[in-house]
C-alpha cells in the first residue's frame, strides 16, 4: 500500500495519478480508513511529525523534493531507504532557469534596467561569453545539466562539487582545499548544492570577496537556485550595497515566504522568485515513483537512494 503525505500540494490530483498508474496496488491519503501497518511506501512532501506514526512495515520513504535536506531532520524519520527525485523535466526547468539568469547577467541588465529608469542612452558592450567564467557549486544531475548547457553557450564553465568528477569541457574542482582556487576565477557564481552541515552559510561575505573582479565591470554575481539555507543575507545585502557584488538572483531565501520588511526587496540590484526555479508535476512524478515500486515489487534494487551519511 502507498500512503500519500504531502502539504502545500493537490494531494488529491497525486492520488488520482497513482491509482491509475498503480492499477491494483492500493494509494490511500491521510484521513482514509487503513491500518498503518499495511503502508510499504509512503510519498512525503513536508511531512507533519505524525506522518511516520505506525508504520512498521515501510520499505522505502519517497520523496517528493529532488532536496532532502528537510526530509532528514523529522524527528520521527523512519530507518528505511529514503528515494529522491530525478527527473528530466525537473532538470530542464533548473537549467533553463540558471541559463536564463546567467545571460541575464553576462548581459548586464541591472545596468540597463537602470539606464531606462533614468532615460539614460548609454552604451555598453558586455564581455563575450567565452570570456565569462561561470561557476556552478554542485555536480549533481542538476548542475551537470547546467554546466552542459552554459558550455554550449560558450561560456567558460568551472564546477565546485564535494568529490572529485570529471565533466567534458568543465575545469572540475572539489572539497574545501580547492575551494578558493575555484573562486578566484569565477565571474558568475551558481549555487546548485544539496544542502548539508559543510555547504549551510556557504554563500556568505569571505566566499563573495574570493570571486574575480574585472571582468563583469559592476562586480561578480551569485544566483542560488539551491537552498535558503546557503545563504547569509545579511552578507548579500551589505556586498551588493557596498559593491563586493555587482548583481545577484535569488530563488530561495532563509525565511519563505521572504518577509515583507527584508532589505532585499529594495535592491535593484537583486532579483527575486519565490522558489520557483524547478517544480515538481505529477505526470513526470507519477510515472517516475510508479516505476520505483514496481520494479522494487518485482524484486529489482531501488534507484538514487538517499545517502544519510552525506545528506543527499
Amino acid at each position: 500500500m502507498l500512503l500519500l503525505h504531502l502539504s502545500d500540494v493537490d494531494e488529491n490530483r497525486w492520488a488520482n495519478a497513482y491509482r491509475e498508474a498503480l492499477g491494483d496496488y492500493p494509494v490511500v491519503r491521510r484521513g482514509d480508513d487503513f491500518d498503518p501497518a499495511d503502508i510499504e511506501y509512503i510519498f512525503v512532501w513536508k511531512p507533519k511529525p505524525d506522518a511516520f506514526d505506525g508504520l512498521t512495515g515501510l520499505k522505502a520513504v519517497l520523496s517528493l523534493g529532488a532536496g532532502v535536506d528537510a526530509l532528514l531532520k523529522h524527528p520521527n524519520l523512519p530507518d528505511a531507504p529514503i528515494v529522491r527525485f530525478v527527473d528530466d523535466q525537473l532538470s530542464q526547468q533548473m537549467t533553463d532557469y540558471v541559463v536564463a539568469h546567467v545571460t541575464m547577467h553576462h548581459r548586464r541588465f541591472t545596468r540597463f534596467a537602470a539606464d531606462q529608469k533614468a532615460r539614460a542612452w548609454r552604451q555598453f558592450y558586455p564581455p563575450i561569453s567565452s570570456e565569462t567564467n561561470v561557476g556552478i557549486m554542485g555536480l549533481g544531475v542538476l548542475g551537470q545539466d547546467a554546466a552542459r548547457r552554459l558550455s554550449a553557450l560558450d561560456f567558460t564553465v568551472r564546477g565546485w562539487s564535494r568529490s572529485p568528477k570529471s565533466i567534458e569541457g568543465v575545469a572540475c574542482f572539489s572539497g574545501p582545499e580547492q575551494f578558493d582556487d575555484f573562486l578566484s576565477e569565477t565571474d558568475i557564481l551558481v549555487d546548485l548544492l544539496p544542502l548539508t552541515p559543510d555547504t549551510t552559510g556557504i554563500l556568505n561575505m569571505d566566499t563573495f570577496r574570493k570571486l574575480r573582479r574585472g571582468v563583469l565591470e559592476d562586480g561578480p554575481v551569485i544566483i542560488n537556485a539551491a537552498r535558503g539555507g546557503h545563504q547569509r543575507e545579511a552578507d548579500i545585502v551589505a556586498a551588493l550595497t557596498d559593491g563586493t557584488l555587482g548583481a545577484a538572483s535569488l530563488d530561495v531565501f532563509e525565511v519563505e515566504p521572504l518577509p515583507q520588511d527584508s532589505p532585499l526587496w529594495a535592491l535593484d540590484n537583486c532579483f527575486i522568485t519565490p522558489h520557483i526555479a524547478a517544480i515538481s508535476n505529477p505526470k513526470t512524478g507519477v510515472r517516475y515513483f510508479s516505476q520505483v515500486v514496481n520494479d522494487q515489487r518485482a524484486g529489482k534494487p531501488l534507484i538514487n537512494v538517499v545517502d544519510r551519511d552525506r545528506g543527499y
